[in-house]
């Protein structure tokens, strides 16, 4: 062919793999997955040895969070023994005991008025500030003397946003009946949404649908109200709820 000297057959292999050397490709691969340490025989120690390992148990169950108060049987059993119980108890707000403030009035008031909690600014005396000052107006025009009424709350101390559906499940109810019990007032006036549900109102109900509160046999006329907060500064409001007042009195006078 025109003279030209045809390279041998292993001269072209060699010049070939050279070429693809200087590409740098020098070994051969093979998509084919391959088991090169697959021991069929060193496996089989560990799966006897788990086959033989004891079973594992489920972790013991926690024991039940104590019910806020603590055991009922310890719950002071009266009045007086209840306001020192109200300021000490550990299990009354998780162990904490600074800031709570002490109910105040006596025992067969004519008139329990239950509030959500103290003022921000209460110390020494429950409803010190703006929504006291309000009570206190109430009051008055309801011809119902301080001594008259007795002023609780449902917690120990001012707490901001408190978890309410998580203090009726830990026995909050509980312990504002038992309070009430104690107390015995011929009427309870109940200011709060929050605090109708611990006392068995449901609480997609309006305050209208708990007029009686029950417990261990005693029956107390209620009647519920918006926060006191919420009527601040607001003429309606406390319109609504002084007519709501006059029909209730009316009735029980009836």
């Amino acid at each position: 062919m025109n003279g030209a000297v045809q390279p041998l057959l292993a001269d072209q292999f060699v010049a070939a793999l050279a070429w693809w050397r200087d590409a740098g490709v020098d070994s051969d691969f093979s998509d084919a997955p391959v088991q090169w340490l697959a021991d069929e025989a060193a496996d089989a120690p560990v799966v006897a040895a788990e086959a033989a390992a004891p079973a594992r148990t489920a972790a013991p169950a926690a024991p039940p969070a104590e019910p806020i108060g603590g055991p009922r049987a310890q719950w002071p059993a009266t009045l007086v023994e209840f306001a020192g119980w109200w300021l000490s108890e550990p299990q009354l707000d998780g162990g904490a005991v600074h800031g709570r403030v002490a109910p105040r009035g006596h025992a067969g008031a004519e008139l329990m008025v239950v509030v959500a909690q103290p003022e921000a600014g209460d110390s020494e005396h429950l409803l010190s500030g703006p929504e006291g000052r309000l009570l206190d107006g109430f009051l008055a025009a309801a011809c119902i003397a301080p001594e008259q009424v007795y002023c609780a709350a449902a917690l120990p101390r001012h707490t901001p946003l408190p978890d309410w559906v998580g203090l009726a499940s830990g026995g909050l109810g509980d312990v504002l009946a038992h309070h009430i019990a104690l107390v015995a007032p011929q009427r309870l006036l109940v200011f709060g949404t929050t605090i109708l549900p611990l006392l068995g109102n449901v609480p997609t109900q309006s305050a209208k649908d708990l007029p009686s509160f029950y417990h261990d046999g005693m029956t107390i006329p209620m009647l519920g109200a918006f926060e006191i907060g919420a009527m601040l500064g607001r003429p309606r409001a406390k319109a609504r709820f002084w007519q709501r007042w006059l029909d209730w009195t009316g009735n029980q006078n009836a």
